[in-house]
């Protein structure tokens, strides 16, 4: 709620045309979301203003751009003290969160630490290593979310994936499956615990559900389905798996008190991930210690993370305006209806926001709860709106598809079939 001074208009009529006026941007942002690629191509006619064309075409770009004209618009209308509280009153730490564990996962010394084990494992199976690894990341690392977080599980799957799957080489279809399946088992994947996945975050505390009700509940249908989506897409993709693809990304030698250190980094990150003042102070020593130890390290993904950052503060700011609508609708349906509804409307929202909106309706019932969980994590990987981790994926894999961008319906076309087998895991299990 905008707080109004005595000055200002009615607050009655004055939030009803914030709120429209919020409405109509969120929407013009979800539009501006399936148009990105377009609008990158715009630069090929416009060549004169083709990096203006480049950066409206970036999606982790939208959500900040649309909710700096909502910003604007809440200026123009109710004056620029109210415009600025309510940019203030919004709650940043999850857009920061993101940014942090992105640039400390994917460090080299964690990253190739996470390599060797999939390197590992991979050896252990008496298939093609390199298909056992491309499982490996589609299913196990999404399955770790539930313990390192899913952005961090998010960001080293994308890494290791990059120089296996997305490639020029590999048809688009099936690269848009492997997406599909990897923003999918990563919304899906960390349900097992109650601190890793943002949707069950939102509610853990205020609906008593811990760990051991998430596992038993959602995490071993939510495992099943990772699995199945894993295999499914690893078999379709196997002819286009190169050995030699595998043997190029080998892990380099990294002596192991520099892994261990960025691993306790990452650790700490993780367990700080509520307190900003303190994963904000880790990160300065972090960069500290990469800067001392350079030879160790490749150049941090510092312009990624500030994106998808950027992309989630975005949507945290436009997002705050669209309870009014969202909450009713959600509390209007029943138990079955909630959720298919929660997994179409995850589609249009961050799914930790529909689970939020859902822990402040009162008197709603177990059944229901489940229901609205499940259909919010089943939904988190039909866009790149869906769940926190996906813009971060969009931003490490991008580079791999034609264009270089990745298209909003060819994502939604590539998540649907693991959404219903995670839709029906969840369901009927």
């Amino acid at each position: 709620m905008l707080p109004y001074n005595a000055s200002s208009p009615s607050p009655e009529e004055t939030m009803t045309d914030i709120q429209q006026i919020a409405a109509i941007l969120f929407t013009l942002a979800l539009a501006h979301t399936f148009a990105t690629k377009a609008v990158g191509r715009l630069a090929e006619r416009f060549p004169r203003h083709a990096g203006l064309f480049h950066f409206f075409g970036e999606v982790e770009v939208v959500f900040g751009l649309w909710a700096l004209i909502l910003i604007v618009a809440m200026a123009l209308v109710s004056g620029g003290a109210e415009a600025i509280a309510y940019a203030e009153s919004r709650t940043y730490t999850e857009p920061l969160f993101v940014f942090v564990i992105m640039v400390v996962a994917a460090s080299k010394p964690v990253l190739e630490a996470i390599r060797a084990a999939i390197a590992a494992l991979s050896r252990l199976v008496p298939l093609r290593t390199a298909v056992v690894r491309v499982w490996l990341c589609l299913a196990l690392v999404p399955l770790t979310g539930s313990l390192i977080t899913e952005p961090a599980a998010m960001t080293l799957a994308a890494l290791m994936l990059a120089p296996l799957v997305f490639r020029r080489a590999v048809p688009e279809p099936l690269k848009y499956a492997a997406l599909g399946v990897l923003f999918v088992n990563v919304s899906i994947g960390g349900t097992l615990t109650s601190w890793a996945a943002p949707p069950v975050l939102m509610v853990a505390q205020t609906w008593h559900w811990d760990s051991v009700f998430m596992a038993t509940t959602f995490g071993w249908k939510a495992a099943l389905a990772v699995l199945l989506n894993a295999s499914a897409v690893t078999f379709l993709l196997r002819p286009h798996i190169l050995d030699d693809a595998a043997d190029a990304v080998q892990s380099a030698r990294i002596p192991p008190l520099v892994s261990a250190i960025h691993i306790a980094f990452l650790a700490a990150v993780v367990g700080f991930a509520h307190h900003p003042v303190i994963f904000i102070g880790l990160f300065m020593f972090f960069l500290g210690f990469t800067k001392a130890y350079e030879k160790y390290q490749n150049p941090l993904i510092l312009k990624e993370g500030l994106l998808v950052g950027f992309f989630l503060a975005g949507l945290v700011v436009l997002g705050g305006l669209q309870q009014w609508w969202l909450q009713p609708l959600v509390t209007s349906l029943g138990p079955s209806a909630l959720f298919f509804g929660a997994t179409a409307l995850t589609a249009i929202t961050d799914n930790a926001a529909l689970t939020y909106l859902g822990s402040l309706i009162a008197g709603l019932g177990a059944h229901a709860k489940y229901m609205l969980m499940a259909g919010a994590v089943a939904g988190g990987g039909l866009t790149v709106i869906a769940n926190a981790p996906n813009p971060a994926g969009v931003a490490l894999l991008r580079d791999g598809f034609e264009d270089g961008s990745i298209g909003v319906g060819g994502l939604l076309l590539g998540a649907l079939p693991p959404t219903i087998v995670a839709m029906l895991a969840l369901f009927l299990l």
